[in-house]
């Protein structure tokens, strides 16, 4: 590995689309966020969220531009909407994410070996379920022909208030009376038992085999659309299965807090690419 991370870094940033992946239903894109300096550059995988029904690559335009200004590579693509695709559909399209960004980070000055993803909300169940089954054969089913032999292991995981127990935020959409919520859960998990089966908090608590690569959770203290205790409880069972897991709640803030300019979302960028940093160096180490 021969990036060099620093978080206070100020570069110049190309931004630019690219095809991602062709499926029936329609073309999947890639944004690219490309730090222009020397490089080469830590590469990082953004998935968007949207309740697994909605959003495309754009969703966290303003966070992927501040961390690719700080020097990362950021690549954001399109996941397969339930409409389009239930469950596991879109954790496919990640994994292959995950690879094909490996295969592509050189050509765009990027060290595939740094890899790591960030995913929001609903993109954020996405990694946890990519990151911890990297090698699960229903995840794993878009080949990838030019480089077979990658695999969708991560460096590290950034979750931002990600749906971490989608059972759970079903029941409380029930009691809310949220009835799109509601909705959108029973269309991505169809049939309706792999609401069970595709859920980070129940593997854990099944002591299913995963991997754990270090976590950063960020969640927001008012969110009620996924609960603090809620997130607290998958970090204690990601902690006791023997990962490293971060926990920042950000006081005052809801569910998409860093959808808007503020104090509290310059903090949760900043402490993310603190966090991304830590994970580098500990990379290098190793190396």
């Amino acid at each position: 590995m021969k990036v060099a991370y620093d978080p206070s870094n100020r570069f110049e940033i190309r931004v630019w689309d690219v095809e991602f992946r062709r499926d029936p239903a329609r073309t999947l894109m890639a944004r690219i966020y490309q730090p222009q300096g020397g490089g080469p550059f830590p590469a990082l995988l953004d998935l968007h969220g949207g309740a697994w029904n909605n959003q495309d690559r754009t969703a966290n335009a303003p966070m992927d531009e501040s961390l690719a200004r700080s020097g990362i590579l950021v690549v954001a693509i399109d996941l397969r909407r339930a409409p389009e695709a239930p469950y596991p559909a879109s954790v496919q399209d990640v994994n292959y994410g995950v690879r094909w960004l490996k295969h592509k980070a050189r050509e765009w000055n990027g060290d595939p070996e740094t890899v790591g993803a960030l995913g929001s909300s609903s993109g954020g169940h996405e990694i946890e379920l990519c990151a911890m089954r990297p090698k699960e054969p229903r995840y794993n089913a878009h080949p990838l022909p030019e480089a077979p032999n990658l695999d969708a292991t991560v460096a590290y995981v950034v979750a931002r208030s990600p749906v971490s127990d989608p059972f759970a935020r079903y029941q409380q959409a029930e009691k809310r009376q949220w009835k799109e919520m509601i909705q959108n859960s029973k269309i991505y998990f169809n049939p309706w038992d792999t609401i069970y089966e595709g859920n980070p908090q129940l593997i854990l608590e099944r002591r299913e085999p995963v991997s754990l690569p270090p976590m950063f959770v960020l969640q927001g203290e008012l969110d009620d659309n996924v609960l603090p205790e809620v997130q607290e409880r998958f970090v204690a069972a990601y902690r006791a299965a023997g990962g490293e897991c971060e926990l920042e709640i950000f006081k005052g803030c809801e569910h998409r807090w860093v959808a808007n300019p503020g104090p509290q979302t310059e903090r949760a960028y900043e402490m993310i690419k603190a966090f991304i940093a830590r994970q580098l160096r500990a990379l290098q180490r190793a190396a």
